[in-house]
């Protein structure tokens, strides 16, 4: 279902890693097997973002047959100045469809309103697709690196797409940042997840029960300044002071 300001792309990668939480305590790393939201939402913001817009996932569609491979990594140590051995489950030869649209951040009207440009924001999202993201594109985390395109969602074959409906269980959603939600907590998100003919339909952030959320710590939102139409985070009698050395430099 098309909305506004959406996009759809395609995403690529060799391997990911998009880590269930309980497996981390012991110093190892096994993937989901599919890609969260709040994954999503970070190679979304990697090919465009701004303090002024909120990316909300829509629906992912898994394009390729699930496989996973073990492999030997020697990470640095928690305790001692030397690396240990690991083993991570990564997923292998990873493709899918996304659908993301934004929606404008409200939290920051008193700061950034001058940036509320829905049509200059959409525009440069779909640019930037075409492009390959503004930023490099990670699939879960550092090593996995991943490649971006524009696609029309749905188009060619998946191998799910007649596969019915899977119950994933519960997985991790994502974070709710103060930034994002005007409050002064960091929180974690969960969900029963559950993929329909190779396509998991996320919900909103705000439509997720307070029962499945468990704040993490308390944090500051971070403030923006206005000045002359930038977001240099200077006051105006700074930057002005900057562009008088400047000049006298020349």
């Amino acid at each position: 279902m098309k909305i506004m300001n959406q996009i759809e792309y395609a995403v690529t990668g060799r391997y990911a890693l998009f880590s269930d939480p309980l497996t981390r305590m012991g110093g190892e790393k096994c993937s989901y097997m599919v890609p969260t939201y709040q994954a999503l939402k970070g190679i979304t913001e990697s090919i465009y973002w701004k303090p002024s817009i909120l990316w909300v996932v829509d629906e992912v569609r898994i394009i390729n047959p699930i496989r996973t491979e073990s492999r030997n990594i020697r990470p640095i140590s928690y305790n001692e100045p030397k690396n240990t051995l690991s083993i991570y489950n990564y997923l292998v030869d990873v493709s899918y469809q996304v659908r993301a649209h934004f929606i404008i951040n409200e939290n920051r009207r008193k700061d950034l309103e001058q940036d509320f440009n829905e049509y200059k924001h959409h525009n440069i999202a779909r640019r930037m697709v075409e492009k390959g993201g503004r930023r490099d594109i990670f699939l879960g985390t550092r090593e996995c690196q991943g490649y971006v395109e524009p696609c029309a969602f749905g188009s060619g074959e998946g191998f799910y797409d007649n596969y019915g409906e899977l119950s994933l269980g519960v997985m991790f959603h994502g974070f709710d940042y103060a930034d994002e939600t005007g409050e002064g907590v960091l929180a974690t998100r969960f969900w029963n997840a559950k993929m329909s003919d190779g396509i998991i339909r996320f919900p909103a952030p705000w439509n997720i029960p307070e029962e499945m959320k468990q704040p993490v710590h308390s944090v500051q939102v971070k403030q923006f300044k206005k000045i002359l139409g930038n977001f240099s985070g200077l006051d105006e009698a700074s930057l002005q002071q900057e562009l008088a050395g400047m000049k006298e430099e020349v």
